[in-house]
C-alpha cells in the first residue's frame, strides 16, 4: 500500500503559523468593538448582545479566515492526493507494460505556489472560495464561543485585579473554545469539502452548501458530518485558551488604544 511522506503531517502548519496571529487578533479585537458599541460599558452581562457582538466578530475574521483555510486544506490534502497517485501508478497497466520509465515525482506544493496559481487562473475569488460556508461556520461558532467565554470568566472575577486571573481565563477559553468547535464540526466538514479542490478517483464534486450536505448524508450518512470533532476540541481549546489567557493580560487593550 502507498504511503504519503511523513512531511505531510506537518503541512500546512507554516500558512497556520503565518495567519493564526492576525485572524484571532481581527476576532477578539471585532468582538470587543462590537460589545463597546452595542452594550453601554462592554461589561454588562445581555446574552442577546454578546450574541450580536459574536455574530459581527464572526463575520470580520473571515478576511484572513477563507483566505487561510484555503491555503491549508490544499497543502493537508496533497498527502492524500500523492497517495492516490502512487496508487495508479503502481496499478498493472497494460499501456504501460512494456515501458521502462518511472512514474514523475510530485513535489510537495507550497502555500505560495498555490496561491499565486489561484489568483492567476481565479483571479481573487479563488482564495475566497467557500466563502459563504465560512461564514456558515465562524458566526455561529463566535455567537457561541464568545457569549459563553465572558460568562465562564465572569465566574473568576477578581474585584481587587479588575478582572479574572490568567489561569481562570485561559481555562474558559479552553472550555468555550472546545464546546464550539464541537458544536460547529458539521459545518465544518461542508467547509472543508467545498474548499477541497483537488478530488482523488471517486470522489464526488459540490455545486454548494446543498449540495454537499444532500450527498455526505445520503452516501455517508449523518455520522460523517461529526468527522474530526475530537481533533478539533483538542486543537481549538489550548488555541482559544491561550489567546484569551494573552488578551486578558492587557496586551489587546493596548494595541487598541494606539488607534484612539
Amino acid at each position: 500500500m502507498a504511503l504519503a511522506h511523513p512531511g505531510f503531517l506537518l503541512a500546512g502548519a507554516a500558512v497556520n503559523l503565518t495567519l493564526v496571529t492576525p485572524e484571532k487578533a481581527i476576532k477578539l479585537a471585532a468582538n470587543d468593538f462590537f460589545r463597546q458599541l452595542l452594550m453601554e460599558d462592554g461589561m454588562q452581562q445581555n446574552l442577546k448582545m454578546e450574541m450580536l457582538a459574536g455574530c459581527g466578530a464572526g463575520m470580520c475574521q473571515v478576511v484572513v479566515t477563507c483566505p487561510m483555510e484555503m491555503l491549508k486544506i490544499q497543502l493537508q490534502d496533497a498527502g492524500r492526493l500523492a497517495v492516490h497517485r502512487q496508487g495508479s501508478a503502481s496499478a498493472p497497466s497494460s499501456s504501460r507494460s512494456y515501458t521502462t520509465r518511472s512514474a514523475p515525482t510530485h513535489k510537495r506544493p507550497s502555500a505560495t505556489l498555490i496561491a499565486w496559481e489561484l489568483l492567476r487562473t481565479r483571479g481573487l475569488s479563488g482564495l475566497y472560495k467557500g466563502l459563504g460556508a465560512t461564514l456558515l461556520r465562524d458566526i455561529p461558532f463566535s455567537i457561541i464561543y464568545f457569549p459563553l467565554f465572558a460568562n465562564l470568566n465572569n465566574l473568576g472575577f477578581n474585584e481587587r485585579t479588575g478582572k479574572a486571573s490568567f489561569a481562570h481565563s485561559f481555562m474558559s477559553g479552553c472550555v468555550a473554545g472546545s464546546i464550539a468547535a464541537v458544536t460547529v464540526t458539521p459545518l465544518d466538514v461542508l467547509k472543508t469539502r467545498i474548499q477541497t479542490l483537488k478530488k482523488g478517483l471517486g470522489e464526488d464534486s459540490y455545486s454548494g452548501i446543498t449540495d454537499c450536505t444532500r450527498k455526505i448524508w445520503i452516501q455517508e450518512g449523518p455520522s460523517a458530518l461529526m468527522k474530526g470533532a475530537g481533533c478539533r476540541a483538542l486543537v481549538i481549546a489550548p488555541l482559544f485558551g491561550i489567546a484569551q489567557g494573552v488578551y486578558f493580560l492587557g496586551i489587546g487593550e493596548r494595541i487598541l488604544k494606539c488607534f484612539e
